[in-house]
């Protein structure tokens, strides 16, 4: 083989070897950009793009709750959000600085600060929901030290202008401005926005370029509520609430709610005691904190969840109880609209009724004796109702329940409804002692709301109405996005049985076991109810707990709202719904129904009786004080030789029925002696009566007519034993002694 050859070989191998080498250096470097930018497209451009832009996230302005009158609830009031970009830190040196620096200003800690300035990132949150003060001293910290690797971005924190103010209805947020509780939770997605964004691009040294390459994505606020809760509706119930806890005592909390009986809309709903709502993990019971106190780790923790999830929890809608004698009034309603029964049909209450074997006895062990039912709704006679469940019979009395809406949720927006517990229809169909049992109110439990839901079928026309919080969904603008309408979900009763339940109702309040619920100048419409908790026994196997109710309706001929407060376990001389609930009831809707406009329409009777207020006579000559005075059936007293009134006692302003005592002072410095208040607790209308004027005081009364002499006084004010001026008025409260409705079921 001569040279020539031997070279063309050699140029061959190298061309086929450089071919190869081509050949699979191109095939690699495709199946690299296969990889690169098929397999792995999306890693490698997430990738790209955390390194060439900084997307910082905006939080959108959550929407306000208002009341139905616009009263702002619930709002979001501006902070900021304090971050820092890791990367973007020149050394350890900035990082010792920021996390000193920011720990010392935001009250976070040091060493939090500094592992999140360590991390390979560009967003690390420091702290959210900054106000403003906290927020400019940040400020100052970037500017003095001109840093990029701190920021702040807009946010927004909760904020709610009444503190404890219908806490278990609002319901609160998380620090990540999302729903926890009530309306807040339930709405939440409408309330809570969209989140903008802030992208903007990225030098190869990590910093941000000029504005032209950012790009800035507005937040979109969440949408505003407009509640069914009348603000004012609100504070009577509540403040009614506050103080029956302490008067009474209650040891497991009580609830009110206030329906639009023709709706379902609901004016106010209550629990308490309650929380804050602004610090809704506080816990203010010291009995609590020292249980706490007392254990730690996973025990501590769990013990205060419990604690948390038992404050939030709306007793309205989420505990279920037996509802007693006020659950007579649907059973009345089902066995007038079966037409078993007239109203002046004549029963017979030996003090119990034997049913299929069984002893049951009514609370007036003695018996009502010859009633009619009219009267027997009056007395609260559990005989009569016994015998009303018999003749509705167990079936149809089980489809009334159901009709009722007893035997589901009523659907109100709220999380956290809890069903009713009731037999099934097999169980009462067939027994006759548990159709005689449940139509009292006992052996089976409801929840708060679905007993005034149904209440208010049995007035208002015979309609079940869906009860609701929101009425409307509004924008920045106040422009209505959207409208919640009435939702009748079926008629139980007649109109007319629900005119004569109505009717009734007004007789129990007027002069039945509901008399202590009477209000001068209003047709109040109402029902007591004390009820044993049957699954709660002591160790002697005895019922001993009772939960003492009153659902009112006003007025009476044409009902516009329905009331229903009831108390977990007062523990007080005589637990009674007659006693407890009722006067309570009055005290509120003796504020409410005014403010709605219900104004008051007085009998011959109730005028004639009636408090005056007592008018302004200072500087007056003495015969024109003495005039207007008689002129308004006041017994004006002069003290003193002047000719002109100077001071006047009781003050002008106040209330004091006719025949009560004006003093008047006629000469300068003359001032009433101050004396000893004489206790009257206890006392009928007429010895509290005799006894302060005989101690130089007038009398003032609450929640009795004044020609009533069957009421007792319970409280007064000034209280006993304090010194008052000569001639001022003690206001006492007096109420009816009624008997307690309820009777051991253990049979």
């Amino acid at each position: 083989m001569n040279r020539q050859d031997i070279d063309n070989k050699t140029r061959r191998r190298m061309t086929v070897v450089l071919f190869l080498f081509l050949t699979f250096t191109f095939t690699f470097i495709l199946g690299r950009l296969f990889i690169v930018q098929i397999l792995r497209h999306e890693s490698y451009q997430t990738r790209a793009i955390e390194q060439q832009v900084r997307d910082t996230t905006i939080t959108p302005r959550r929407g306000t709750i208002y009341d139905r009158n616009m009263k702002t609830l619930a709002v979001s009031a501006s902070t900021e959000t304090v971050y820092i970009a890791p990367k973007s830190m020149k050394d350890e040196s900035e990082r010792v600085l920021v996390a000193t620096e920011l720990s010392r200003i935001l009250g976070v800690e040091y060493e939090t600060v500094l592992k999140k300035s360590r991390n390979e990132n560009y967003y690390e949150i420091i702290k959210r929901q900054v106000e403003k003060e906290q927020a400019d001293l940040v400020r100052a910290f970037v500017k003095e030290h001109q840093l990029s690797s701190v920021a702040l971005a807009e946010d927004s924190k909760r904020y709610y202008p009444y503190g404890a103010f219908a806490s278990h209805v609002l319901g609160f947020t998380n620090v990540d401005g999302e729903g926890i509780e009530g309306i807040e939770a339930y709405y939440n997605d409408l309330l809570i926005g969209k989140p903008g964004r802030i992208i903007t691009a990225k030098n190869a040294h990590g910093t941000d370029m000029p504005f032209q390459y950012e790009q800035y994505i507005d937040a979109q606020n969440g949408y505003s509520l407009v509640l069914t809760i009348d603000e004012a509706v609100q504070h009577f119930i509540e403040k009614g609430l506050e103080n029956a806890v302490v008067e009474f005592n209650v040891q497991n909390r009580a609830t009110a709610i206030v329906m639009d009986v023709n709706t379902g809309a609901i004016l106010g709903m209550a629990t308490k005691p309650d929380f804050d709502l602004n610090n809704p993990r506080e816990i203010t019971d010291p009995e609590l904190l020292a249980e706490l106190e007392a254990l730690s780790g996973s025990e501590y923790s769990d013990r205060q969840m419990e604690i948390w999830q038992s404050m939030w929890r709306n007793k309205a809608i989420a505990d279920s109880y037996e509802p007693g004698s006020v659950f007579k009034i649907l059973t009345a309603a089902m066995a007038l609209e079966k037409n078993v029964v007239t109203t002046h049909e004549s029963f017979h209450c030996p003090g119990f009724k034997v049913v299929a074997g069984v002893r049951i006895g009514c609370w007036k062990h003695g018996g009502h004796g010859t009633q009619n039912m009219l009267e027997g709704l009056k007395n609260s006679c559990n005989p009569v109702f016994m015998e009303l469940g018999s003749r509705v019979g167990g079936a149809d009395f089980y489809d009334f329940a159901e009709a009722f809406g007893l035997l589901e949720r009523t659907g109100i927006d709220l999380y956290g409804e809890a069903t009713g517990i009731f037999f099934d229809k097999n169980t009462i169909a067939g027994g006759p002692v548990e159709t005689a049992v449940a139509a009292f109110g006992q052996t089976f439990k409801v929840t708060p709301i679905q007993m005034i839901t149904a209440v208010s079928a049995c007035v208002n026309g015979g309609y079940l109405y869906q009860p609701y919080l929101v009425s409307k969904v509004v924008d920045d603008n106040g422009n209505v996005l959207e409208s919640y309408d009435p939702v009748a979900r079926r008629q139980v009763l007649s109109e007319q049985t629900a005119a004569t339940v109505a009717t009734m109702l007004e007789q129990v309040v007027s002069t039945g076991t509901g008399k202590n619920a009477y209000i001068k100048g209003y047709r109040i419409g109402g029902k007591t109810g004390t009820s044993e908790k049957i699954d709660e026994k002591n160790e002697e196997g005895v019922a001993d707990k009772r939960i003492s109710s009153f659902c009112a309706i006003a007025p009476a001929d044409d009902p516009q709202i329905a009331l229903l407060l009831l108390m977990d376990e007062p523990e007080t001389d005589v637990v009674t719904g007659g006693l407890t609930a009722a006067p309570t009831v009055r005290k509120m809707l003796e504020d409410i129904l005014p403010y709605l406009g219900i104004m008051p329409q007085y009998t011959e009777e109730e005028l004639a009786s009636l408090e005056h207020t007592v008018p302004d006579v200072t500087g007056l000559p003495i015969p024109d004080a003495r005039e207007q005075l008689k002129g308004e059936d006041f017994v004006p007293t002069v003290i003193g030789d002047g000719e002109t009134v100077l001071e006047q006692v009781p003050r002008s302003g106040q209330k004091l029925s006719r025949g009560g005592k004006v003093l008047l002072y006629t000469e300068s410095g003359a001032t009433g002696s101050l004396k000893e208040v004489p206790d009257v607790t206890g006392l009928s209308l007429s010895a509290a009566r005799s006894k302060l004027e005989k101690a130089g005081f007038n009398l003032s009364t609450a929640g009795v007519d004044l020609g009533s002499q069957e009421a007792h006084a319970v409280a007064q004010s000034p209280i006993a034993g304090s010194l008052a001026e000569e001639g001022s008025v003690v206001e006492v409260e007096f109420v009816h002694e009624v008997s307690s409705e309820w009777v051991n079921v253990s049979y």
